[in-house]
């Protein structure tokens, strides 16, 4: 997917951009994966944060950051800092801080969508993975535990245009066995939400439908989440942190621009839409 970077404005945003693609193609630890969200999420202010700071920020160690620095390539946490700065100078005229956790949380979110926004900067990656899920029958979607709710919200909704889509948002052993049944009825791809936590069964489900010659399209919180390995088109979205549960705007949004794509390849899309308006109106389905 592309990653935004001919979108070369200054600031929070392109910062942001510009830090994501040092961390692509990266294996990162959990820990480490924890510290590159929180300096994309505060791309703004780390060059001015000592590690000490950034641990506290991402809830990690102090020696973690160092070892985060130098898995990247840097001596210590003081050269990722200069480098940090060198991406996108910081100003005074940069927004202030929010000034209670839950403007910080909301806030926090805006920028995953602003970055999201740069990602999709060039439509094509999504228009090809909207042709491929439009064109697999059926259409498996697997979620599992934080993942199920958006899997779910968007098979809701795809059920209204595609003919077969089927969730998967139950583990143990019978998803093997599930994914192997759409795949003999004819899918030919599979799109899996996974946001964090990230349970070890769904690599597990994700190898196994690669295995079985499905084409993977995964929705995930960054180009460098563990499911990136088993995936052949990977789409990044941040989920916000600052609560006590992530946030998860900027990957429901991106499952419904995927949407989008896929009924711009379904030639009968709006046919079906049409035609469930005209059911759910003679049934009295809605009160508006």
């Amino acid at each position: 997917m592309s990653d935004g970077a001919g979108t070369d404005r200054p600031g929070r945003a392109g910062a942001s951009v510009r830090l994501h693609q040092l961390f692509e193609g990266r294996r990162l630890t959990p820990t480490q994966r924890r510290i590159a969200h929180c300096l994309v999420r505060q791309a703004a202010s780390v060059p001015y944060l000592s590690s000490v700071e950034l641990a506290e920020l991402a809830g990690v160690s102090q020696p973690s950051v160092t070892r985060f620095a130098v898995a990247l390539g840097f001596d210590g946490y003081p050269a990722l800092r200069r480098h940090v700065r060198e991406l996108a100078p910081v100003g005074p005229e940069e927004e202030a801080h929010p000034n209670n956790p839950y403007q910080q949380a909301v806030r926090a979110e805006i920028d995953n969508l602003r970055h999201l926004a740069d990602l999709l900067a060039d439509p094509g990656p999504v228009a090809h993975a909207g042709r491929l899920l439009a064109a697999s029958r059926p259409l498996p979607v697997l979620g599992l535990r934080a993942s199920a709710a958006p899997a779910r919200g968007f098979v809701y909704f795809t059920a209204k245009v595609h003919p077969d889509v089927r969730l998967l948002d139950e583990g143990g052993s019978l998803l093997a066995d599930r994914i192997d049944a759409a795949r003999q009825a004819g899918a030919s791809a599979l799109l899996c939400f996974a946001l964090p936590r990230h349970p070890r069964e769904v690599l597990d489900a994700l190898a196994h439908a690669r295995a079985t010659g499905l084409t993977v399209v995964t929705i995930a919180d960054g180009t460098f989440a563990p499911v990136a390995a088993h995936s052949d088109l990977l789409f990044p979205a941040a989920v916000g942190t600052g609560l006590v549960f992530d946030t998860v705007s900027a990957p429901m949004l991106l499952g419904q621009v995927l949407l989008e794509a896929m009924c711009d390849a379904l030639p009968d899309a709006q046919a079906h839409l049409e035609e469930f308006d005209a059911r759910a109106a003679a049934r009295g389905l809605f009160v508006d």
